[in-house]
């Protein structure tokens, strides 16, 4: 039987998210791309281990280049981490379309919005494409969530505007070196999911595994 994407090499394997088997080689160079794999399928399992073994990092390429996060922030910035990724969690659990680049560039543009407020100036500029817009202003609530609960627990906001800076720019730039930039990866998106429970709650801290 042949591919039915291909239409010539023999079927190879079983493809979830079309409910067909197609060949290892379309299954290879259209998975992410024209299919939009579950997070459970084995063969998106298996590559990402794979790209996992083999994953060299372009420093000068990722966003905030001059930038870098030292892993002792985000263990001891776990709260404000988890508000953020919360936040993601719940926006791309109720939009099934969104992947990784809406995620990265909604984090980005909010990580410069803050950037340029931790200098004195107050400049926004949300994305434009409706996911990623919508997704910049859920972050933006979800901070002001926790900033309200931090308040009202501490009697004053005590997280300043650089740690909110520095946070946005540890997880844009986790994003970044975590997806593998396809049309349709959430390699970054899974990656999230698996830092909150079957309700959405956040985990407890030592079971947090972000590493950029």
């Amino acid at each position: 039987m042949s591919c039915p994407i291909c239409q010539h090499r023999k079927v190879k394997r079983f493809c979830p998210a079309r409910g067909e088997n197609i060949c290892a080689v379309c299954c290879g160079t259209e998975r992410e791309v024209t299919i939009d794999c579950p997070a459970d399928c084995p063969h998106l399992v298996d590559s990402r281990r794979y790209d996992e073994g083999r994953r060299q990092v372009d420093w000068s390429k990722v966003p905030f280049a001059d930038v870098r996060i030292p892993f002792e922030f985000a263990q001891s910035h776990t709260p404000l981490l988890m508000a953020l990724i919360s936040s993601i969690w719940e926006y791309a659990q109720e939009h099934r379309q969104v992947v990784d680049t809406d995620a990265i560039v909604a984090l980005q543009a909010l990580a410069e919005t803050y950037r340029t407020l931790s200098s004195g100036i107050y400049y926004e500029k949300p994305p434009d494409y409706l996911y990623r817009r919508e997704l910049y202003h859920a972050l933006k609530e979800g901070l002001e969530e926790f900033k309200q609960a931090e308040a009202q627990k501490a009697g004053m906001t005590v997280t300043r505007d650089s740690e909110i800076r520095d946070s946005l720019i540890f997880l844009t730039q986790l994003g970044a070196t975590r997806g593998n930039g396809r049309l349709k990866g959430r390699a970054f998106l899974d990656l999230i999911r698996a830092q909150v429970g079957p309700e959405g709650s956040a985990k407890p801290a030592s079971n947090i595994v972000l590493l950029p």
